[in-house]
Formats: structure tokens, sequence, C-alpha cells
């Protein structure tokens, strides 16, 4: 069976991804932070579902999921760089956001997902296949870049040039793309945000589940190319 490893999938658009392919036939992994949570989030899938701690902006709890990983399941099919937060005042002006606020965004946004895509891109690559996709968001896109959420802006820019780079190192039949799943109306988005979490997910798990001739090293919403 496919596994699928979603980071933060205790909630929200993590979990309903996770859901999500489960209902496709993969085996699912949650991880995140929060063992309660995972656990409930993994019962509510069902059998098939798994789920492990992992902090993904810590480098030994990163290399400690992947010994377990390999050990359990000996393989990792999808990878989902979902876990993201939000930093700081979302009004807050490059005087009023210091480095270190800026550094942690960085650090827990895109220097996780890297943390990830070192560890599990070698695993695709002796399967000849896999697919990773980076949760970035339009926020991060140069070509529509506005003031406000700095630390959360600069951090989905390093996300996409992350994306990048690694497509072009993946070889062929590992695709790694990144994914805007749109305002969503999760924890973070807020009960006002435009779109339910279900559709949100759905732009991830095309991603995840693309064919043989599907793209990598894009930036999409919805299945759509967008700018970066």
């Amino acid at each position: 069976m496919d596994v699928a490893v979603i980071t933060g999938a205790s909630q929200g658009l993590g979990l309903e991804t996770a859901r999500q392919l489960a209902g496709r036939g993969y085996r699912v992994v949650l991880t995140g932070r929060n063992e309660t949570a995972l656990k409930s989030a993994a019962e509510d899938i069902g059998l098939e579902a798994d789920w492990h701690v992992l902090d993904i902006s810590d480098d030994s709890s990163v290399d400690k999921f992947f010994d377990w990983l390999k050990s359990t399941h000996g393989r990792i099919d999808v990878l989902v760089n979902n876990a993201g937060r939000i930093y700081g005042a979302h009004r807050a002006t490059i005087a009023e956001v210091d480095a270190k606020g800026l550094g942690e965004a960085i650090n827990n946004n895109a220097i996780g997902a890297y943390r990830m895509i070192r560890l599990a891109l070698p695993m695709m690559e002796r399967q000849a296949r896999g697919r990773i996709v980076n949760v970035s968001s339009g926020m991060g896109a140069l070509s529509d870049m506005g003031p406000g959420a700095i630390p959360y802006r600069v951090s989905k820019t390093a996300l996409n040039a992350i994306t990048i780079l690694a497509a072009h190192e993946a070889h062929a039949g590992v695709k790694v793309n990144a994914v805007c799943p749109g305002w969503v109306r999760t924890e973070m988005g807020g009960p006002n945000a435009s779109r339910d979490v279900a559709d949100g997910a759905a732009g991830i798990v095309w991603a995840a589940t693309l064919p043989d001739d599907g793209p990598s090293g894009g930036f999409f919403r919805d299945g759509e190319a967008i700018d970066w």
C-alpha cells in the first residue's frame, strides 16, 4: 500500500488532506506536535491511518521520524509539507518585525519542509516514484507581493524556492510542486475565510496524486498554474 506522510495533520487542512488520501486507498501517516490530537485524528480516519509525533523545526525529531518510518513502513510515496503558522501581527511593518521572529517563521514554515524533503527525496528516488507537495500561499508569490504578514510571506516565498530547487534535483518519476489552497476556514484562516476546508485540501490531493505525465516544479491553485 502506498504511504502518504502529512505534516501538521492533527487538524484543519492537514487532517482533511489525510482523510481524502485515505479515501483514495493510501496508508496515511499523520504527524504533528500534539500527541492527543494526533491519536484522535487517526482514530477519526480509521484503519488506514497511523500517527507519529514530529516537530519539523527540530533536526533530531525529523531524523527520528524517518528512522521510525523506515522501520515500520519502509517507504514514502507522498509527502505533504502542510505544517505552518502565522507569526506576529498581520499589519506589522519591517521596523516592527524583529529578526528573531522572522527567523522562527522561516525555520518552521520553510526549513521544516526542507528537513523533510532532504530525507524523503532519496527514499522516493530509490523507489523511482514519489510526490512531494509543499503547501504554500499566494501571499508568498513575488508576482502578487503586498504589505503585511511579513514573516509568513517571506517564509512562503522561501518554501517556493525550495520547491523549485527540489524539483530540479529530483529524478524522473518524483514530482515536486507547491500548492496554494486559498483562504480556508480553519483555525489559522478564521471563520470568515472564503473557502471550505475540503475545497482547499482538494488541490493538495490533486498534486499528491498526479499521474506519471503530470507537472513538476510548478505552483498551483485548484490544479491550475499560478505565477510565482
